[in-house]
């Protein structure tokens, strides 16, 4: 009897260890997550339609949908508004079966007609906002953008619920309609006064409170369709741009989750606590200076190889970046499908630098003006690091400090000599180097007015090739020709990594941007700081 009575009590143990593994793993409903917008010290808009900054994408994943989600476990694009999709044999008309149970957080049930509605405004010519270099790819919008017609032909709303979309070319629209400033907005909404202090979208959480330069709540939205999958009643996003304040919070337990720059991820990696809570990704973003092609002597292709040839990038990844970065050999990061494994980065041969500079007719060097944001990995403490080396070549660099949101404004209007900064380099490797294509705009992502007419045959040809590998080898040779081109200073793709506390659950390996995550997959469960 004694050794029945006993088994008994290690099997009831042994059940209620299980039992309390499963319930760990359980997803927990309630609660509040203070989650960060690590990259400024502000909003620049409400309207993400508007908005190229990625620190606005952090209440845009909260309140806004779009067409397609990036699903960051799979690594794949997903159907988001649509329940399915039907294409034509010449992968030019898609024709999608939307959501019937996507509500807007005013009540209003989403149609074809709000699709048709917001990609018409991201097109606007009156606008020119950045989201319209993916419309560009519907038929009739160039036309609609160029002011020539007043509506985009490529735009069809069958019924209600029934979108037809007609492209240029076959490109995956999945690529195109995944970005969060393609969010789509209730039709007629979006220009009304009061829109763009309460954003209305059709995202798992609803508009609550901003407090300009501090934070942005949100709160569950009752009519989410995947409601019965969100866990948080409430996400704080805190507004976080200062590095070493983000780690005081974290260190407090007053966040959940903290971006690190290389030095925190070197103190982090060597806290026996820290360390177990780090999630690292190699991240689709590239960090670079760029150069305007306008200024007399990035006019010249010798003077910008240049500048690649006289900065020792490997010591700076090294003693700066900490070894958080990979360095970079083209615009394309490691992780994208056409990346040329073969490719070399530029070396570090100032003598050479010299040499060319001297055949471009600047043997006595020349001044330029750098404009750059505070950030440790791709800011001033960068531009500070490359000045002296540039300065024993001939090339003087000043340095022009501006905030991030100014950053975001300059670039896209042209109004710099060069410019240091981090662009998003994937997932998709053809809506990536469309950026150095010459018809897409400066506004859009050809920041440096770069045009090249073999690179765009290269990529004309990978827009309409039969086969990924084909596209992807033709990307990979316009990919190695922007290389030798060199429009910009290749420097380094990012290594992201975010520390989470160990009440949270549900984080994401977004290669994309690890930092933003989908809010209602997150949780925090019963050990999270009292009054949360």
């Amino acid at each position: 009897m004694k050794k029945i009575a006993l088994l008994s009590t290690l099997t009831a143990a042994l059940l209620a260890g299980v039992a309390s593994v499963q319930a760990a793993d359980t997803p927990r409903a309630g609660g509040t997550v203070n989650f960060v917008a690590p990259y400024g010290d502000s909003f620049s808009t409400l309207d993400i339609q508007a908005s190229p900054q990625t620190q606005d994408e952090f209440y845009a994943k909260a309140i806004h949908r779009t067409l397609y989600d990036w699903d960051a476990d799979k690594n794949v694009p997903v159907l988001a508004l649509a329940t399915d999709v039907d294409v034509s044999a010449d992968k030019l008309v898609y024709t999608y079966k939307l959501r019937q149970d996507a509500y807007f957080h005013n009540g209003k049930q989403m149609t074809a007609d709000d699709i048709i509605s917001s990609f018409t405004r991201m097109a606007d010519p009156a606008k020119a906002y950045p989201p319209s270099r993916y419309i560009a790819n519907i038929k009739g919008g160039a036309d609609y953008m160029a002011g020539k017609a007043e509506a985009i032909s490529g735009l069809k709303k069958v019924d209600d619920f029934t979108l037809e979309v007609t492209l240029t070319d076959p490109v995956d629209p999945a690529f195109l309609f995944m970005r969060n400033n393609t969010a789509i907005y209730p039709a007629g909404e979006a220009d009304k006064e009061g829109f763009g202090s309460h954003p209305i979208g059709l995202g798992p959480y609803k508009f609550a409170e901003y407090v300009p330069g501090s934070r942005l709540t949100v709160e569950k939205w009752e009519k989410y369709y995947d409601k019965d999958k969100t866990y948080a009643d409430k996400i704080n996003i805190l507004i976080m741009g200062d590095a070493s304040a983000r780690d005081v919070a974290f260190r407090n337990k007053e966040i959940d989750v903290s971006v690190l720059g290389p030095s925190q991820y070197v103190a982090y990696q060597a806290d026996p606590e820290l360390s177990k809570g780090l999630l690292e990704v190699a991240e689709v973003y590239t960090r670079y200076v760029g150069f305007n092609l306008d200024f007399e002597p990035f006019k010249d292709k010798r003077v910008r190889q240049a500048f690649n040839y006289a900065i020792n990038a490997d010591l700076i990844i090294k003693r700066l970046a900490k070894d958080k970065a990979y360095r970079a050999s083209g615009w394309l990061p490691t992780s994208s499908p056409a990346y040329d494994k073969d490719a070399q980065p530029y070396a570090y041969d100032p003598e050479k630098a010299k040499t060319l500079l001297a055949e471009a007719g600047y043997a006595d060097g020349f001044d330029v003006e750098l404009t750059a944001t505070q950030n440790e990995s791709w800011g001033l403490t960068i531009v500070e690091a490359i000045i002296p080396m540039l300065e024993k070549v001939g090339i003087r660099v000043k340095a022009k400090p501006v905030e991030a949101s100014v950053l975001s404004e300059v670039v896209p209007s042209g109004d710099f000599q060069s410019f240091m900064w981090s662009s998003e380099s994937g997932p998709d490797a053809l809506t990536a180097m469309q950026c150095f294509y010459s018809k897409t705009s400066q506004a859009a992502c050809n920041y440096q007015k770069f045009a090249n007419a073999d690179f765009d045959k290269l990529f004309e040809a990978a827009k309409v090739a039969k086969t990924d590998e084909e596209k992807n080898e033709l990307l990979r040779k316009a990919n190695n020709l922007v290389q030798e081109e060199a429009p910009v200073w290749f420097f380094n793709y990012n290594k992201a990594v975010m520390a989470y506390q160990p009440w949270l659950h549900g984080l994401q390996p977004n290669s994309a941007e690890l930092a933003i995550q989908s809010y209602e997959k997150l949780w925090v469960d019963e050990t999270v700081p009292a009054g949360r």
